[in-house]
């Protein structure tokens, strides 16, 4: 006879999966990456190993639910459109750089950039689930500029995204020059150059 998990049981369940995240963002902060372990979290999320396990295969699993915990609870399902899309392009990209520039986000994201690097299925897992709904969200503000006459009808949208938020990211990955919101400004006037009709 199979038991139904109970209300209890399901409130405990998650409380422990969000002890495991905090946990695991906290740890890569404080200790790095590469000396981030299973064990670690364990005891700092006060459960069991095993308990880690029958919901991730790895840290870079976790590490990316933790990520993506963050950025769903923010995320509001669309990008700002004022009419304006320079404006509302700026606007997204300064956050995205204070977001960079924030310890507390930019030492997870950067030992989950490395990991995507070296893991195919977590590199997959990151992209079904976070990179495309996010590139989904910037074609359809895309789109509304492409209709507006603000972007050329025959712009390939993804290079178009590509071209705004790419450079961004190099600048941050590659640690190549400041991350201001006067360089998101040099991006965007640029890049929109390019794109109008």
């Amino acid at each position: 006879m199979s038991q139904k998990a109970t209300p209890d049981a399901s409130r405990r369940s998650e409380t422990a999966r969000r002890a495991i995240l905090t946990a695991a963002l906290d740890l890569v902060g404080k200790v790095g990456y590469a000396k981030l372990t299973i064990e670690g979290i364990a005891t700092a999320a006060g459960v069991g190993k095993q308990t880690i396990y029958r919901w991730w295969p790895s840290k870079g699993s976790i590490l990316f639910d933790a990520f993506l915990s963050l950025t769903t609870d923010e995320q509001e399902g669309v990008l700002p459109d004022t009419g304006d899309l320079a404006a509302d392009m700026k606007l997204v990209l300064r956050a995205t750089v204070d977001e960079l520039r924030e310890p507390s986000y930019d030492l997870p994201m950067r030992a989950l950039h490395t990991e995507i690097v070296h893991d195919p299925a977590l590199a997959a897992d990151y992209a079904q689930r976070l990179d495309e709904p996010m590139r989904e969200l910037k074609r359809d503000r895309l789109r509304a500029a492409q209709r507006a006459g603000q972007v050329a009808e025959d712009v390939d949208l993804d290079v178009a995204i590509d071209l705004l938020f790419g450079p961004i990211l190099n600048r941050w990955l590659q640690r190549t020059g400041p991350l201001t919101h006067e360089y998101v400004d040099q991006v965007v006037d640029t890049a929109l150059r390019g794109l109008k009709p």
